[in-house]
């Protein structure tokens, strides 16, 4: 009888770590499939949005910005569906969540939850067809949106905020032996020149990097369409004689075989009532510094 059980526990133990090894391999296979199928949506993406980002048409782009962005969540929602993935997006912040619980110090936990929530509000606009920029143009095959330009409080001061997104920066996978980072090049260097209702120079802003630069977007939100930048420009408000801005954007990005692609982006506008500061009240921070008097007022150019 003794001898009968002994055989018993080593064909269970057999038929257990056949069990194990088949789940195990089921799992990778499965593992596979998922980053396979993840792969295919970023490769027809990436085929795709060439066009889009090169369109010189703004108006054709604008057309074409929904059913574009419709055909790639679709291709997300069926591999999440199919891989039983996380149709919430919140991954990001479910990690942040899970390190709080632990006990594991972070002193940026409030910046990393700002960096997440301000990618998730694009990703929603983008994935549930609200994405409407106020100006787009494309130069050296990289597309700039201006995704909106609303006065927002700052610091409890109104500020003017240019929310931006850029398509198609240069970027590289490094591994440092630790983990995958990606590395984007974007570099902006922006003036804006206020001009009166006649052209007369008022006076010139400055900036360089914009504020909350996010240079790779998946990181926060997995499904996030790939090789796209966001930031934002907070502006004091203007004085209340401006009547027109001209905005030029120059921007860097470097390939990894050695080229950089520099491209310009002028953005000319009428300046909305609620930009200006009220009759009377000074502009903070300004300097003055001599100019020509014919960069100053075209007239006087004209004149000479």
């Amino acid at each position: 009888m003794k001898r009968y059980f002994g055989v018993i526990v080593i064909v269970a133990g057999v038929l257990l770590a056949a069990v194990m090894s088949y789940r195990s391999a089921s799992g990778r296979a499965l593992e596979a499939q998922r980053d396979a199928d993840q792969q295919r949506i970023h490769a027809e993406y990436l085929e795709r949005v060439g066009w889009m980002r090169a369109n010189p048409d703004e108006a054709s782009y604008r057309d074409e910005l929904k059913p574009f962005f419709k055909n790639y969540f679709d291709q997300v929602d069926a591999h999440l569906t199919r891989f039983k993935g996380n149709t919430k997006f919140d991954d990001y912040l479910l990690e942040l969540e899970k390190r709080e619980e632990s006990g594991a110090k972070d002193d940026r936990a409030k910046d990393r939850k700002a960096f997440y929530e301000y990618t998730r509000k694009t990703f929603d606009s983008l994935r549930e067809g609200r994405y409407r920029p106020v100006w787009s143009a494309t130069d050296k095959g990289m597309r700039l949106d201006i995704i909106s330009s609303d006065v927002v409080m700052v610091l409890g001061k109104p500020q003017i905020r240019l929310q931006l997104a850029v398509w198609g920066a240069q970027r590289v996978l490094k591994d440092d032996g630790k983990v995958l980072k990606m590395m984007t090049s974007a570099t902006f260097d922006t003036v804006w020149k206020l001009t009166d209702a006649k052209g007369k120079l008022l006076g010139e802003m400055r900036g360089a990097d914009p504020s909350m630069k996010i240079d790779h977007p998946e990181r926060f939100v997995r499904a996030f369409p790939p090789q796209m930048v966001l930031g934002h420009y907070d502006l004091d408000l203007l004085p209340n004689e401006v009547a027109k801005v001209e905005m030029t954007i120059n921007l860097s990005s470097s390939a990894a075989s050695g080229g950089t692609a520099t491209a310009t982006y002028v953005w000319k506008l009428d300046v909305p009532s609620e930009w200006k500061l009220g009759a009377g009240e000074t502009w903070e921070g300004a300097t003055q510094e001599e100019r020509p008097e014919e960069e100053i007022d075209p007239s006087k150019a004209a004149a000479n």
